[in-house]
Formats: structure tokens, C-alpha cells, sequence
């Protein structure tokens, strides 16, 4: 399949997501089984993420915050990767930025869940960022015939 170099590091970054799946849960579930019982039984009915912060030692919810941002910026990423796929234009340099694009965000998601000093993440997140745009132009620039 022409193009196909890419899918890797799609398949690699989705993969990482689950990975932070299993770590948030790992370590949150416990934690809110270690909360102290309320009278109310229905105590944690309906609780949102906020409220978690407000009752999880903030170094549990930080993994957490993470697995939503891999459902932020990356979700640019799997629809640019599969546009550069289908056009036949995801070898090559493109391939190789993507891998770029998911070692960032790999670094970005263990800053995060373990350190998360913000100039740090910061970095990370517009090194990232910068990677997602020159895949962007690349897809702009094949779709749209502007080379």
C-alpha cells in the first residue's frame, strides 16, 4: 500500500492512549476506593472529573488529564495521517514527522503523568504542535496542488 508508512506511528499513538488508559485507572480506582465513606451511600453519584480533582491527590489526576489530551490535539493528527495515507503521501519525510509527532507526545504524556512542570509540558506540547502543522501543510499542499 503506497503511503502506508505512516499508519505506523497512528497505530503506535493509539496504542500509547490505551497505555494511559490502563495507567489512569490503575491508579484512580484505588484511589477512590480509599476515599472516606460518606453517610450518603449515593455520595459519588454522577461525579465529573472536576469533582475528582477536587477529592484525588492531584499526581493521580495528572494521568488522567493527560488521556483527555490525547483526545485532543492527536485526534488532528489520525485525520491528517489518514489523508497523507490515502493520497500516497504518507512515506518518506511525512512518515518520519509523524514519528516525531508521537515520541513528543509520548515524552509530553510521561511529563505529565509524573513530573508535569508546565514549562516543560509547554515545550513538549509546541514541539508537538509544530510537527502536526508541517504534516498540515504537507497534506494542504498535495490535496490542493500548491507544490
Amino acid at each position: 500500500m503506497i503511503g502506508a508508512a505512516i499508519l505506523q506511528p497512528v497505530v503506535a499513538l493509539l496504542a500509547w492512549t490505551m497505555v494511559m488508559w490502563l495507567w489512569m485507572y490503575a491508579l484512580r480506582v484505588p484511589a477512590i476506593m480509599r476515599l472516606p465513606k460518606d453517610a450518603d451511600p449515593d455520595a459519588d453519584r454522577g461525579w465529573t472529573g472536576a469533582k475528582l480533582d477536587e477529592l484525588l491527590p492531584r499526581e493521580i489526576q495528572w494521568k488522567a488529564h493527560n488521556y483527555n489530551h490525547l483526545h485532543e490535539a492527536p485526534t488532528l493528527f489520525y485525520a491528517v495521517a489518514l489523508v497523507l495515507a490515502i493520497i500516497g503521501q504518507g512515506d518518506g519525510l511525512n512518515a518520519t514527522i509523524a514519528w516525531i509527532y508521537v515520541g513528543l507526545r509520548v515524552a509530553h504524556s510521561i511529563w505529565q503523568a509524573t513530573v508535569n512542570r508546565v514549562m516543560v509540558r509547554f515545550a513538549l506540547f509546541l514541539l508537538s504542535s509544530l510537527a502536526l502543522i508541517a504534516l498540515i501543510v504537507h497534506a494542504a499542499m498535495a490535496v490542493f496542488g500548491w507544490y
